[in-house]
């Protein structure tokens, strides 16, 4: 897979200790930036950082805490001097119907996939203009492309993240902050792995490309966006998802035999 070129760009990704955080911190590092992985898993986030070397650090962050994003985005400006990109990644899932959704749970997802989110861009804003401008990707997901059942609270926090980006991209194109929505398919995480999903063609014939993706994938869309190669884009909605949210199957329009 293709490196963007982060030469000289310091980031923060939120929730990186795992999966597609910790997959976007090391496509980060490997393009040549520094970064600054956040996460309220303190083990698992400081192993990481030690194993990316010279290039990375960690800090203990609840993204729910004004007061925690500050002293992130202070911290990365400390250790390496500027502020270049945040990836707003940290979330956690829901897997239960509407009707049966506590509604403490639904608060939860929004507090910290939605909140969190908002958070961290009023925060970075100050240092992104300091620095000339920069860029801000929020990890959204299919579900915040599409209605997805057992997602009640997790896909309502997601359409709500794509909707604050645009916002987001509106208010600070200016000051040459771009904001821009990732959105993943069914991807094979720590956060997924309870729904037993495995990787490999066929795996997943819902999506045209018949598969689950693998955090990689989407990190590579990540570094792309984080990169002076997407200078022009802005507001942007970027589904990596194997064609799951572009439409139904063929196999899926015929009762599962192919058109030909």
């Amino acid at each position: 897979m293709a490196v963007a070129d982060l030469s000289g760009k310091v980031v923060v990704i939120t929730g990186g200790a795992r999966g597609l955080g910790a997959a976007a911190a090391q496509a980060v590092v490997d393009g040549g930036g520094r970064v600054l992985v956040t996460d309220v898993l303190e083990e698992e986030g400081a192993a990481l950082a030690a194993g990316l070397g010279a290039s990375a650090r960690f800090l203990r962050h609840d993204v729910t805490s004004e007061t925690d994003w500050q002293a992130a985005l202070d911290h990365a400006v400390a250790e390496f001097g500027r502020l270049d990109g945040l990836v707003n990644n940290a979330g956690i899932a829901t897997g239960r119907f509407l009707e049966e959704e506590s509604v403490e749970h639904f608060r939860r997802c929004l507090e910290i996939n939605l909140v969190g989110v908002f958070i961290g861009i009023k925060t970075a804003v100050p240092l992104l203009r300091a620095a000339g401008g920069g860029s801000i990707v929020n990890i959204s997901s299919a579900a915040g492309l599409t209605g997805l059942a057992l997602t009640a609270g997790y896909g309502a926090s997601k359409w709500g993240v794509r909707g604050l980006s645009k916002i987001g991209a509106v208010e600070l194109a200016e000051a040459k902050i771009r904001v821009n929505s990732v959105h993943p398919g069914m991807t094979l995480t720590p956060m997924t792995a309870p729904v037993g999903i495995r990787t490999g063609e066929g795996n997943f014939p819902g999506a045209p490309m018949g598969r689950v993706g693998v955090p990689e994938e989407i990190a590579g869309a990540v570094a792309f966006l984080l990169s002076d190669a997407a200078g022009y884009m802005t507001g942007a909605e970027l589904a990596v998802d194997g064609g799951w949210t572009a439409g139904p199957t063929v196999g899926h329009l015929t009762g599962g035999h192919p058109a030909r």
